[in-house]
């Protein structure tokens, strides 16, 4: 059983959060049944210190004939019998959907509310599209809902998500159509809590358009397509594991969630790319790129399975532990939010 926090924004914020992934859920379902074989998104469940201090719920696709990996994830975290923490309550969506498709983007999106002991709170909206072959119309599709949806906070919000989702070493970004806001709090908590769930929806429905439309204009794919879905990836997993705070913060806070944390991460992709970028970093993050190597199976393509999701995990909470100075080297928007500090 999981105990959920007890502050009114906090069950606000879950009940919010509990809606969204209900609602991509139930459009990820339909596409399976309408174009896909007809398998359903499936839940499992996990509980932070056996669920005294909340846990999660996240739904995994299943139908392979349309996702290549796929999570819807919910979850909050609070510390309400524990005074001691700065952190009272932390409450997310973060979903990751991989077509199989290499002609289908991949999308990302994260919803937040976190909160602290004094009870002053904000909130983080992400989203950000990924396609691994160019996609102009979905591009431009994607990037009118956020200039529309977000209205007067677009402009910041692109600027933040093309930082945010900028790899240096390799003089690109993450995707194609980025948006983050970080500490989006304007007093008034139910304004920012209506802004939250419009732009998830907006997310949620622009991209479930995007992957209908490509799946109807590209039904079939070839070899060398899906081999540079298999690169992309790569730069996926890689973008991931060495630059996003997000992913580092929530393994570095506890380690009962990593195979969830880990859902972002596609079946398989390219060690020899992900070793040809080792020279690239700087130190220490080249041994942190190594670690993951040694993570990996070696074959190629290089599957990443559950076993391989959690030495992953492993290698990546090792290499901060010993280096915690490299934290300033992950991404960020105009704020750096003390996640781990505030669970300690």
């Amino acid at each position: 059983m999981r105990i959920q926090a007890k502050s009114p924004e906090a069950k606000i914020a879950y009940q919010l959060v509990e809606e969204l992934q209900a609602y991509f859920v139930s459009k990820l379902n339909d596409i399976s049944h309408t174009v896909g074989a007809s398998k359903e998104c499936e839940p499992i469940e996990w509980g932070r210190d056996g669920g005294l201090h909340g846990g999660g719920v996240r739904y995994e696709a299943r139908d392979e004939k349309i996702f290549d990996r796929g999570s819807v994830n919910v979850s909050q975290v609070h510390y309400d019998d524990d005074e001691s923490k700065k952190l009272s309550s932390a409450t997310a969506i973060s979903t990751i959907i991989h077509p199989k498709n290499p002609h289908v983007s991949s999308m990302h999106m994260h919803i937040s509310w976190t909160q602290m002991r004094d009870g002053k709170g904000y909130w983080r909206i992400m989203a950000d599209l990924n396609p691994s072959l160019r996609d102009d119309d979905a591009k431009r599709t994607f990037d009118t809902m956020l200039d529309q949806s977000a209205g007067e906070y677009a402009e910041e919000g692109v600027a933040q998500g093309e930082r945010y989702f900028n790899i240096p070493v390799l003089n690109r970004t993450r995707g194609v159509s980025h948006f983050y806001l970080e500490d989006f709090n304007r007093g008034d908590f139910e304004a920012d809590r209506a802004f939250a769930k419009k732009m998830g929806k907006s997310v949620i429905d622009t991209y479930v358009a995007i992957t209908r439309q490509s799946l109807q204009s590209h039904a079939t794919y070839t070899a060398e397509e899906k081999a540079q879905q298999l690169d992309y990836h790569t730069l996926y997993l890689f973008q991931v594991l060495t630059l996003d705070r997000g992913t580092t913060s929530g393994l570095l806070v506890h380690d009962q969630n990593d195979v969830g944390i880990m859902g972002s991460i596609p079946s398989h992709v390219n060690r020899e790319l992900l070793a040809s970028w080792v020279g690239l970093m700087s130190k220490p993050q080249d041994e942190l790129v190594e670690a993951l190597l040694e993570a990996l199976p070696d074959a190629m393509p290089t599957p990443v399975e559950t076993e391989t999701k959690k030495k992953l995990a492993s290698a990546v909470r090792a290499h901060y532990q010993k280096y915690p100075e490299a934290l300033k080297l992950q991404a960020s928007g105009n704020i750096v939010p003390p996640t781990v500090d505030n669970h300690n």
